[in-house]
């Protein structure tokens, strides 16, 4: 079956995997939803699964994952943007 793989599927794969790994990592709390890890894993997941679906032409998962991926990419915008709470200028 592996032999068959192409380049979609492989960025594919390592991108749901990604996804799913923050998933169960969050549900066993190994890895909190606000963190900078959890964000970035989704991005990252979400971004290659969103290549993926590009390559192969398969428009209602590119919107989906692009989604998920603006979505956790402003989470982590968010992150950066803000200061910590105990910090005076």
């Amino acid at each position: 079956m592996l032999d068959q793989f192409q380049y979609a599927d492989w960025v594919g794969t390592a991108g749901v995997s990604l996804l799913l790994l923050a998933f169960a990592l969050n549900v066993f709390g190994a890895l909190d939803r606000k963190s900078m890890s959890y964000s970035l894993m989704n991005v990252l997941g979400a971004g290659l699964a969103a290549y993926a679906s590009w390559l192969i032409s398969y428009f209602p998962f590119l919107v989906l994952e692009s989604t998920w991926c603006l979505v956790s990419l402003f989470a982590v915008a968010s992150a950066v943007s803000k200061k910590p709470a105990d910090e005076t200028t």
